[in-house]
């Protein structure tokens, strides 16, 4: 059985690094098992969704290196959403409701005040048809709920373990709005079932609606994939992350310098933070992943790690991996890449060290007699990758000086920088 697995965004706003580990994982997981990768655009909220969107969704995805095998838009599959719901109804498995929001929320509020969980009662299976004809003369319109079966689902999840869910302690989930709008669940289910997805590999809160989706998949005649919930990323301090912040879009980082292996890395990590190495290319990253070191402890997203890690890689990589982007930037072949790299956190700090290669620099005298001192002590030409470390030895003995007051007034002399 080949694997399949489906990562579906809804295109109401920019790729958000939490839902981008979902991307990388499902992928990981096509690309480990010699599978396929379907982007779903799930673009059923038609009043959010925007082109735009979509448009920033694809072009963050191939920024990080995930590519697709398959492609779909929900809205272009409305037929065949339709035709499941028809069916369901035929069963009576979904069932007509005509309560209001307002009626809904004041249920549940009694139900809350007499000690009761705010589950839907199902007082619209009592309706007979000359009830419901009323109702629709009167101006209401439906809203259609699926019948839960009120016993307990359960399922061995791929990261979880045993997992079940009673669904009597659930309210009878609405598929279909008052305006004839799909909620997601039923398009995805339908959607899963007609692209014959494998695997649904996707964030720990959707735990609970995997037991009406697999509900639904048994109404409609599917087999319910394998489950994998992945913990969800967290904020350094064990804060929720909100994917309405730019700040953790994709695309900021991308802005900001981050580089897409150095993303992908941190993303896909399946342990601890003092773990995460960086892979140079996706297919290292592939080769090294496996879904079983995937723990159940939250997965921090800190910037700062990943400006580290972002580090790191620059400081791997040969220079066959960059000389396209150093001859883009304007600046020095093999021999300047291998002198700076160990310096870099961003690739864009190349364009600021050229400059120290090919000068002017003028020199920032902080001690003239020191520096004067300094510059007698030079050892003699060629001087190698050794000489930095004997001359700073002997100015070290020869003037008394160590740590800052050796190193800062030298490297002001040398590069005019206070840093570097």
């Amino acid at each position: 059985m080949t694997t399949i697995v489906r990562f579906a965004p809804s295109p109401t706003g920019l790729l958000h690094v939490g839902n981008a580990r979902t991307a990388i994982l499902n992928y990981l997981v096509a690309r480990k098992n010699g599978g396929k990768f379907l982007l779903r655009i799930d673009d059923t909220d038609t009043e959010r969704s925007k082109s735009e969107y979509e448009t920033a969704i694809l072009d963050s995805l191939k920024w990080l290196g995930v590519s697709h095998d398959l492609f779909a838009r929900q809205s272009e599959r409305a037929p065949a959403h339709q035709e499941a719901a028809e069916k369901l109804k035929a069963s009576g498995q979904l069932y007509p409701c005509y309560e209001s929001a307002l009626e809904l929320d004041r249920r549940r509020q009694r139900q809350i005040a007499s000690g009761k969980p705010p589950v839907y009662d199902r007082a619209a299976l009592n309706l007979t048809a000359e009830d419901r004809a009323r109702l629709e003369a009167e101006g209401k319109r439906a809203h259609w709920r699926f019948k839960l079966s009120q016993k307990k689902v359960a399922w061995k999840d791929l990261i979880r373990g045993e997992v079940e869910i009673d669904t009597a302690h659930l309210s009878d989930p609405v598929l279909i709005r008052e305006d004839g709008r799909f909620l997601y669940t039923l398009p995805s289910v339908v959607d899963d079932i007609d692209f014959a997805i494998t695997h649904i590999i996707r964030g720990e809160d959707h735990v609970t609606n995997t037991a009406v989706q697999i509900e639904i998949f048994e109404a409609l005649s599917g087999s319910a994939p394998a489950f994998a919930h992945h913990p969800l990323l967290i904020g350094a301090g064990g804060e929720a992350l909100s994917k309405r912040l730019g700040s953790l879009s994709l695309k900021l980082l991308a802005e900001d310098g981050i580089e897409p292996m150095a993303a992908a890395s941190y993303l896909a990590k399946t342990g601890t933070s003092d773990s995460i190495v960086p892979f140079a290319t996706m297919d290292e990253l592939v080769a090294g992943f496996a879904m079983e070191k995937i723990g159940r402890a939250p997965a921090h997203f800190d910037p700062a790690e990943l400006a580290n890690l972002n580090a790191k890689l620059l400081h791997l990589l040969p220079f066959a991996a960059v000389e396209a982007r150093l001859a883009e930037a304007q600046v020095g072949g093999a021999a300047f890449w291998e002198a700076v790299k160990a310096n870099l956190t961003r690739f864009s700090d190349v364009k600021d060290l050229w400059p120290l290669v090919v000068g002017p620099i003028t020199p920032v005298i902080e001690d003239a007699a020191f520096i004067t001192a300094a510059a007698e002590l030079l050892p003699p030409e060629p001087w190698d990758e050794l000489s930095w470390g004997i001359w700073t030895k002997a100015v070290a003995a020869a003037t008394g000086t160590k740590g800052k007051t050796l190193f800062h007034p030298l490297r002001l002399a040398l590069t005019a920088r206070e840093h570097g």
